[in-house]
């Protein structure tokens, strides 16, 4: 799975309707130690809680936290973003919070994380979208691309909502199709 000479340093994870599910499955399966931090951005109503980090921590052994702004990144947590803010990388140790405009219909973007991590971490960088109802992640997923980052895209046919994989499969060139039950094997291996 890994490449020569490239150490993955961070899995950031892209999903809107239909995803919980597909990311429950995942963190049921991961293993106890990751040599680096998942990065939640899934898109919730703007007056969601944080009920979500809560329901999360039930399925993983590794710390569950919702991100405030200046959160430093730690190897081996599940970072969430919350409800009505993008999240930007400042560099490979800092995420900050941003109000701006929504983009995609969408605060928290996909494609605004996918773009900031790629521009930093490169080709560390694995980038995964899963199910969601619009086309949020899949121009991020292209900058992952080019930053030769690793695309990995949920086998449409397996999505609840299959628009946002399927647009992302048609449009961005991928490392990797996953089935919801194979997705923590394929992350164990990084």
């Amino acid at each position: 799975m890994e490449t020569k000479n490239t150490k993955t340093e961070l899995v950031v994870i892209g999903g809107s309707a239909g995803s919980l599910r597909v990311i429950l499955e995942m963190l049921k399966n991961l293993k106890n130690e990751l040599s680096f931090p998942i990065l939640l951005v899934l898109h919730r109503k703007a007056s969601s809680t944080n009920v979500l980090q809560t329901l999360l921590q039930q399925f993983v052994n590794m710390e569950v936290i919702e991100i405030d702004d200046k959160t430093e990144v730690q190897n081996n947590k599940l970072y969430v973003v919350p409800a009505d803010y993008h999240l930007l990388f400042e560099n490979k140790k800092m995420m900050s919070l941003d109000f701006s405009e929504k983009m995609n219909y969408s605060r928290p973007s996909i494609d605004v994380t996918f773009k900031s991590a790629a521009e930093i971490y490169g080709k560390n960088l694995v980038g995964v979208l899963l199910s969601g109802a619009n086309a949020d992640g899949v121009e991020g997923l292209g900058c992952i691309k080019k930053n030769k980052g690793k695309v990995w895209i949920q086998e449409p046919a397996t999505a609840e909502v299959d628009y946002m994989p399927r647009h992302a499969v048609e449009e961005v060139d991928y490392d990797l199709i996953i089935k919801p039950n194979n997705l923590a094997d394929y992350i164990n291996q990084l």
